[in-house]
């Protein structure tokens, strides 16, 4: 088993390079890039993705980044005419555009070898000190997300196994649809406007993970505050991730429940929970398991994206949408290094967890 995880460990830099080598030369055929953004704010025609305007922004150079689709001549680009040929051309110096596209690469993979993610274009701060500022908030909506999908679905769903094609799993079955049905940010939408001082009640915040006196709270109540603030958004999240899981778990048991070990099992006398939660439980839940890193990928950095723009929550994926919306391309590609690097160790978490719950399970043991 050690062997197969330091095998595992191993290619995770080999995959990170192919992951950032992809969206590198991906980028160089998109348009735009930061040198049309900084000409384009020049002619007052540049257009902000999000209605928040990040504090501390100007031209500062940085590391690692695709070039822009214009080349510094004034004919490259419709915003640049009328503009100095040596201006634009010391912009493209500036953010090391000058330079080509292999050598930018070179540098920023070796960079990224000592965690060095470079400095943002338009923050004037590294790029590693803004994603671990807004990392705990992504982290805070992710893990609370995931753990009361599964907290929810799994039990839900064993219930629907169990009592198959009653009322109950056809009620259940109802709301399932319609959760899946209801997209995480209509869901958020409709719990402001109940919840929030929208039109009905005032109960929960509309905006961050704290209050602006946190800091002056008892330790209980900066708790009690924190969940408050939570309350709206994870919940948001959570009707819009439980579903496929519920249904997952009930298909899950129901192909176990059928099996003629199963059957073997209660004509020894076994009792229906020694059944379930003593054999049924360990292989139903291998396919369920498979699917945790997955599922707490997808709440960390995709499903809560809108979560955290309706709800004014500075989180890590807010500022990688930002990030490709204005061209920071030190920052599009920290973040995506980290989301790389995470889903990677996620991964090898769910199959080490494949083996807790069934120690036959020995990927050392594959034939090659």
């Amino acid at each position: 088993m050690l062997a197969y995880i330091l095998h595992r460990l191993a290619l995770i830099p080999l995959t990170l390079l192919g992951i950032i080598a992809i969206n590198f030369a991906i980028v160089q055929i998109a348009p735009g890039g930061p040198v049309e953004q900084i000409l384009a704010q020049l002619k007052n025609t540049a257009v902000s993705a999000t209605a928040r305007v990040g504090g501390g922004e100007g031209v500062e150079a940085g590391r690692g980044s695709a070039p822009p689709s214009a080349t510094g001549s004034p004919g490259a680009y419709r915003g640049a005419q009328g503009l100095d040929p040596t201006f634009i051309a010391e912009l493209n110096r500036q953010f090391g555009f000058d330079q080509p596209a292999y050598v930018r690469f070179g540098r920023m993979v070796r960079d990224y070898l000592s965690f060095d993610l470079g400095k943002s274009y338009f923050r004037d701060r590294a790029v590693l000190d803004l994603v671990l500022d807004k990392l705990p908030v992504s982290i805070s909506l992710g893990v609370w997300s995931t753990l009361l999908i599964y907290v929810i679905s799994v039990p839900l769903g064993i219930a629907k196994a169990v009592r198959d094609g009653s009322r109950f799993d056809v009620l259940s079955s109802a709301a399932v649809i319609v959760g899946y049905a209801i997209p995480a940010f209509l869901f958020a939408i409709l719990l402001i406007i109940v919840f929030a001082g929208g039109r009905y009640l005032d109960w929960f915040p509309l905006r961050g993970l704290t209050s602006d006196n946190w800091a002056d709270l008892s330790w209980p109540a900066r708790i009690l505050d924190y969940f408050w603030h939570l309350t709206l958004p994870v919940t948001a999240m959570v009707i819009g991730g439980f579903a496929s899981l519920t249904m997952l778990t009930k298909n899950s048991f129901l192909d176990e429940i059928n099996k003629q070990y199963v059957v073997t099992a209660r004509a020894k006398g076994l009792s229906e929970g020694r059944v379930l939660y003593g054999h049924v439980f360990r292989n139903a839940m291998l396919l369920v398991i498979a699917g945790f890193p997955a599922t707490l990928v997808g709440m960390l950095f995709t499903g809560s994206l809108l979560i955290e723009v309706i709800f004014s929550l500075d989180g890590l994926g807010l500022l990688g949408f930002e990030a490709v919306i204005k061209r920071d391309y030190p920052v599009m590609f920290g973040t995506l290094y980290v989301f790389g690097l995470i889903g990677l160790l996620l991964n090898l978490v769910s199959d080490l967890t494949y083996r807790l719950v069934d120690p036959r399970i020995d990927f050392a043991a594959r034939n090659p």
